[in-house]
This record gives structure tokens, C-alpha cells and sequence, in this order.
């Protein structure tokens, strides 16, 4: 299956690579940036944000260009992504058994010309690459502790997914 045959462009940095409609439940919000001659602030999530639920644990993850960490999903656990060093390509995609995105595949873009809080919800297959030289670095505030026994991992190749992690000419 080829992934790729018409992609849209649904949002700033926001492609719908395969589905009639975007995953249900992902979110990509703009973050506030405030930069100065001392340096940036990056905002990420507040516990008075409407998206915030509740606090599990943060941490960020490093991924050097052009190596892809995914694909894995988790049972209850909503993932905060923001990419606050380079840039990464978030892969997205949906087989939740009773979902109205169910088939759809996106992809994301988040890095400092794209820099949004992407919110993944329970059940929702996700992996990213790194773009930028020499690695990218990606926090996460998810709602739960992290358990290896509530998740689910599956190689980027995945042929059930079908997804080609390639550079590709839109």
C-alpha cells in the first residue's frame, strides 16, 4: 500500500498522510515562545491549561538525525510532546478499534519554526524521526508513570501500519 498517494496539509506543520479525517483525540496547540537578548523561554503546559489533565512524570528524549524511535503506543497514558532542540517528524496513527479516525495516519512536524504542544491520547500508535543535525530533543509530560507492562512497542517498518519514514517531495 502506498502510503503516500495524496497527502493534505491540514494545519501548520500538520499533514494527513493517509484517512478521511485527523486522529481523534490529537491535538497540536501553538506554544508561546518569549525570546530575549538573555536567551527564550518555552512554554509547554500549565496545570490551568485546558489540555492538562493530570502529572505522571516528564522527560526528554534525544533522537539523532535521521534515526526514527517508534512505533509504540500506551493504554492509558496521554502523551505531551515538544520539540524544544531541532526538529523531529511525529508520526501518528490510528487502529483504536471504536474510532471515527480509525486508518487515519498523520504526521507533525514540531521543532522552533513549528513549536506546538502535541497531544496524543491512549491507544494511539506514535513514533518520531530526527531531522536536525547532530539530534533533536523532545520533552514529554505525560499523565501517567511510564509501564513497559501498559505499553505496546512495534519496529518503524511495521508492515500493519504501512508508513515510510523517507524524506519525500510533497
Amino acid at each position: 500500500m502506498n502510503a503516500r498517494e495524496k497527502p493534505r496539509h491540514v494545519a501548520d506543520g500538520v499533514i494527513l498522510v493517509r484517512g478521511q479525517r485527523t486522529i481523534e483525540g490529537v491535538t497540536v496547540k501553538p506554544l508561546r515562545r518569549i525570546p530575549d537578548e538573555r536567551g527564550t523561554i518555552f512554554h509547554m503546559l500549565r496545570a490551568s491549561d485546558p489540555e492538562f489533565q493530570q502529572f505522571g512524570e516528564i522527560y526528554f528524549s534525544t533522537v539523532y538525525q535521521n534515526v526514527v524511535k517508534g512505533w509504540h503506543k500506551h493504554a492509558e497514558m496521554t502523551l505531551h510532546y515538544a520539540c524544544i532542540l531541532g526538529r523531529v517528524k511525529c508520526a501518528l496513527f490510528d487502529d483504536r478499534p471504536d474510532s471515527p479516525s480509525r486508518g487515519s495516519l498523520m504526521e507533525v512536524y514540531l521543532g522552533p519554526e513549528n513549536y506546538a504542544l502535541l497531544i496524543v491520547p491512549p491507544g494511539v500508535w506514535n513514533g518520531f524521526k530526527g531531522m536536525a543535525e547532530p539530534f533533536s530533543m523532545v520533552a514529554n509530560c505525560c499523565t501517567h508513570e511510564h509501564n513497559p507492562e501498559r505499553s505496546e512497542r512495534r519496529p518503524p517498518t511495521d508492515p500493519s501500519i504501512g508508513y515510510d519514514w523517507a524524506v519525500w517531495q510533497h
